[in-house]
């Protein structure tokens, strides 16, 4: 890819992090270390991979992303925001009663939420029923999911897994964030499902390890889909937990986060910093 279109794509997802914190700010918590870890995967999908239309969230022929682990709920809102599904205003909404952007999201209530979610292990399940029916449809629309690593301890996953293979569902892609973290401690310690991609490939899948903050090589990745005719394909996306926030990357402390003025000053001294990172970059490139 052309890098200055990465770069773009790079303050994109600094803006989706900000987002994020406005979030953070409004509700004054939230469970922020999955939705920071994900936040290249989601910008790479809404900025450059989904074939999606904000003015027309319905769409029919429109690619459809299914948020598993809903309690990454920020990331999604932070970057449907910004894609321009709705007024960024919107988010200083989240935390109040009646708020269009719950702790989980709720497709009656906010445009481009396609599923409700929020019990783990259902989202794949739905995913594959989509799949189906497009398939049926004979449309080109493809459905991709995004979950989390310690979500897969969740037997349901499985059964969702093992269909998708038996019905050669190649229109459906797969996103495991895997931070290694879960609410509990180190997934290896509370429930470890390793080796990760001999166990997908066991379900009669086809595997990618990738860095799930590399922008360039997520998009790459995608675009190789399905890596087998005939066979879903999973990304398993090797992520840090709360990416971005110098004193909460890696710490399970982080998964979900009760914010402290002092903390939240960091957290956007963090983020300008990023930003002078991307400038100098923009320098380079004589942007």
């Amino acid at each position: 890819m052309d890098p200055k279109e990465i770069l773009k794509l790079e303050y994109t997802a600094l803006n989706i992090r900000r987002n994020i914190l406005r979030l953070i700010r409004a509700g004054e918590s939230g469970h922020v270390g999955g939705a920071l870890s994900s936040v290249e995967i989601v910008t790479a999908l809404y900025f450059n991979l989904l074939n999606i239309d904000p003015g027309n969230p319905k769409w029919p022929q429109r690619d459809r992303f299914v948020l598993s682990a809903g309690h990454k709920c920020l990331v999604l809102y932070a970057a449907l925001a910004e894609r321009g599904f709705f007024d960024k205003s919107v988010l200083d909404t989240y935390g109040a009663l009646d708020s269009r952007i719950p702790g989980h999201p709720n497709m009656h209530k906010l445009p481009g939420v396609e599923t409700n979610t929020g019990a783990l292990g259902h989202g794949l399940s739905i995913a594959g029923g989509m799949a189906i029916g497009l398939r049926l449809d004979r449309s080109p629309a493809k459905v991709y999911v995004l979950m989390g690593d310690g979500e897969l301890a969740e037997g349901s996953n499985w059964e969702a897994a093992s269909a998708a293979a038996m019905h050669k569902l190649d229109n459906l892609v797969v996103f495991v964030d895997r931070n290694r973290l879960q609410i509990s401690g180190p997934t290896l310690e509370v429930m470890s499902y390793e080796p990760l991609d001999e166990r997908w490939r066991s379900f009669g899948w086809r595997v990618r390890i990738i860095d799930g903050h590399d922008l360039e090589l997520i998009i790459s990745t995608v675009n190789e889909t399905p890596f087998e005719k005939g066979k879903p394909s999973v990304i398993i996306a090797d992520t840090i937990k709360s990416k971005g926030l110098s004193f909460a990357e890696g710490k399970v402390s982080y998964h979900y986060w009760k914010a402290n003025p002092g903390e939240m000053e960091q957290a956007e001294h963090d983020l300008n910093n990023i930003e002078k990172q991307l400038k100098a970059k923009m320098e380079r490139f004589g942007l």
